[in-house]
Parts: structure tokens; C-alpha cells; sequence
């Protein structure tokens, strides 16, 4: 993998670069949209490369361990063309699906033993089998097995926590090194920074990935019930230690506003089921706001879903007929929300890069920001 960083905002730490794997070029800022089990709910590959038209997208090792398993993924020749997607893929190591089995699991420090949330069969992840998976799958860029720890956080839990974090990510180095590829293009491991929302413990930790020099870096733990302004905190703290020619990726985050004040502290990676989320329970985000289809003021409202058209669905549908979908519960309105929502996070950090480009971005965020923030 080879990160260029290729312009930096004069009046706020934002950055536009250049990502390059072997399956093509990530153009930084960027949003990359969650298909949890080897799919974006709901939306074909087709209108995910030709409307929505990222340049990597998400899969996430907990789920695709537990089905269809690495072995027929492996078989099918990698996550790539199990899925037909030629392009990039990152996998999460499956820390915080793990850890959003509070009830159902055990960590220790050999690695974590957790309960199926599909049977109820019993499993085990350690640094190295979570490497391992995650080779099997195949995805481009993986990532470290990490503890992620909740919000609110006793400082010591966030220490100890913080401590094992980084004792299992030298070990997942060392799995990730010594074992041999499975496929005929290169995979690289980023390292995950925790800490909770404690400044001293984020830079310790920040420190401590910044010196594996690894070819990009992950802030996790973020999004989790925390104050925005705490995790803009962390993110700034962060930014501030973590080295400039790497890609920065913040984990699960987030609102469109969350993405743009997080690109002006630095961060050029971002992942969130948000827009794919909230999309299937009616809520549309826009450039002037969000709004919820659901609400009977748009039963009437013969305009189209978005004059924007950020995808074919903005201008083939009008409001009135996608608040009828809903209402009827049919499966195409749940699709035609999820297309608009991806389409419009992957224009806002595609606008936020040419914004950076071209030294405007400060003042564009900020017009952003405000009109983002209604409730239309």
C-alpha cells in the first residue's frame, strides 16, 4: 500500500491524499460504506459501483467468520469475487462486535471467548486467529483485534484495557508477518488506538502505534455514547502525535457533520452504518438537512427526493411516493433510502477533497455544518 499526501488545508489540519492497493486508488478524504456480511443492505453491486461509486468498502470479520466462514470465502477465491467487487475492501477484526456482546462473552488475555449471537455456540478469537481470518478473507487492508472499551469508562478499566490493546497488537504483528499470503495481491494490517475519552491515555496509546510504523494508523473506541465535543478531543490529541505521511482512519463515525469537523483535524478514513441505518428506518440526510420520510408533511410533497442528484434515485422518485413506500413497509423504499444516503456521504467527502484543493474548505465546512444541522 502506498499513501500520498497530496494537499493540506492552509487554515485547518485537513488533508486530501492518495491510497493505492492493488485493487486501485482510495482518494482521501473518504467514506467507506459497511457491508457487514459481503453486502450493503439492500443495494446491488452494480448501483454500489455506478451511483453510490465508492472506492473501498467494509466488511466486518465477527459476522463473515460466523457465515458463510472464512473456508468458503477462501474457496470462492477471497471476499473480491465472492462478492463480485473489484475494488478495495477493509475488514474490522471483530473487537467491537465482541464487545457489543457485553453479556455474551469473556476476555482474557489469551483473547476473547463470546457466544454466537445466531445459536449460541461458543468461540474463540485471539490476535492471531483474528489475523488469520481476516487473511482468509482477503480484504485489502485489515485490522488489529482490539479490546474496545464502553462509555462512560473507569480511568483504570481504560488503562488496563488500553495496555492489552497494545500487547495483542504486537502480537497480531507478529501473526501478520510471518504468515504467508494466500493471494495474488498484498494486504497490509493497521494498528487501532484506544484510550477511551482519556487525553493522557489517547496520546500514550497514539504514541505507542505511531512507533510499530505500520502503513496506516486507526482511531478506535470513538463513538460509543460520548459527548461529540469529547470525541473531537480525542480525535485532535490523536491527530497531533500520529505520523503525517500515514492515512488516519476514525472507526464508526459518523453524522455528515461528525465527517467534516473530523477532516478538519486530520482524519482521511471514515466507516459508519449510519446512512445505510437510518435510511431503512426513513431518515434521509441532505445537504440542507435531514429529514424523516415517515413524517406526514412529505405525503403531499410531489418534488423529488433530492435536487442534489447525488444517484439516479434523487430525481427518478418524488418525496410523496418514498413516504408511500414506507408507509406500505415495501422492501424498494428501504433501498431507494439506503442508495441517497451513501450516495450523499460519498459526494460530501469527495466535495470536502476538492474543497481542501482548492483552500476553501474552512469556509464550506462551516456553511455545511450550519445547514446540515435542520430538521427539514
Amino acid at each position: 500500500m502506498i499513501f500520498n499526501l497530496n494537499f493540506k488545508d492552509p487554515n485547518t489540519k485537513a488533508r486530501a491524499g492518495t491510497i493505492k492497493t492493488d485493487h486501485g486508488v482510495i482518494n482521501t478524504p473518504i467514506f467507506m460504506p459497511v457491508g457487514t456480511s459481503a453486502t450493503v443492505k439492500g443495494v446491488h453491486q452494480r448501483d454500489l459501483k455506478d451511483e453510490i461509486n465508492p472506492d473501498i468498502i467494509l466488511g466486518n470479520t465477527y459476522h463473515l467468520y460466523l457465515r458463510p466462514g472464512e473456508n468458503i470465502i477462501e474457496k470462492a477465491g477471497g471476499i473480491h469475487k465472492f462478492m463480485n467487487w473489484d475494488r478495495n475492501i477493509l475488514t474490522d477484526s471483530g473487537g467491537y462486535q465482541v464487545y457489543s456482546l457485553s453479556n455474551n462473552r469473556k476476555i482474557k488475555e489469551e483473547g476473547v471467548e463470546f457466544k454466537s449471537h445466531i445459536d449460541g455456540s461458543y468461540h474463540f478469537f485471539s490476535p492471531e486467529r483474528a489475523i488469520k481470518i481476516q487473511k482468509s478473507i482477503g480484504a485489502d487492508i485489515i485490522m488489529a483485534f482490539d479490546e474496545c472499551t464502553p462509555y462512560p469508562c473507569d480511568y483504570n478499566y481504560a488503562k488496563n484495557s488500553m495496555n492489552m490493546t497494545h500487547r495483542w497488537l504486537k502480537r497480531c504483528v507478529k501473526e501478520f508477518n510471518k504468515s504467508t499470503p494466500i493471494y495474488d495481491y498484498s494486504q497490509t494490517l493497521f494498528p487501532i488506538i484506544q484510550g477511551s475519552t482519556f487525553k493522557d491515555l489517547r496520546a500514550e496509546s497514539a504514541e505507542f502505534v505511531a512507533n510499530i510504523e505500520a502503513e496506516g494508523n486507526a482511531i478506535g473506541g470513538l463513538s460509543v455514547g460520548e459527548p461529540a465535543d469529547e470525541m473531537y478531543g480525542m480525535t485532535e490529541v490523536v491527530c497531533n502525535i500520529l505520523p503525517e505521511n500515514k492515512p488516519r482512519y476514525l472507526m464508526g463515525v459518523g453524522t455528515p457533520i461528525n465527517l467534516l469537523e473530523n477532516i478538519a483535524l486530520g482524519v482521511d478514513m471514515f466507516d459508519c452504518v449510519m446512512p445505510s441505518r437510518n435510511a431503512r428506518n426513513g431518515m434521509l440526510f441532505t445537504a440542507d438537512g435531514t429529514i424523516n420520510i415517515k413524517n406526514k408533511k412529505w405525503k403531499e410533497d410531489f418534488n423529488v427526493i433530492d435536487s442534489g442528484n447525488y444517484s439516479f434515485v434523487d430525481l427518478s422518485y418524488s418525496k410523496a411516493y418514498l413516504s408511500h413506500l414506507f408507509s406500505t413497509k415495501e422492501a424498494l423504499g428501504r433501498q431507494i433510502a439506503t442508495i441517497h444516503n451513501l450516495a450523499f456521504y460519498i459526494w460530501l467527502v469527495k466535495e470536502a477533497r476538492l474543497k481542501i484543493i482548492d483552500e476553501t474548505f474552512s469556509v464550506w465546512k462551516s456553511m455545511m455544518v450550519k445547514k446540515m444541522n435542520n430538521r427539514l
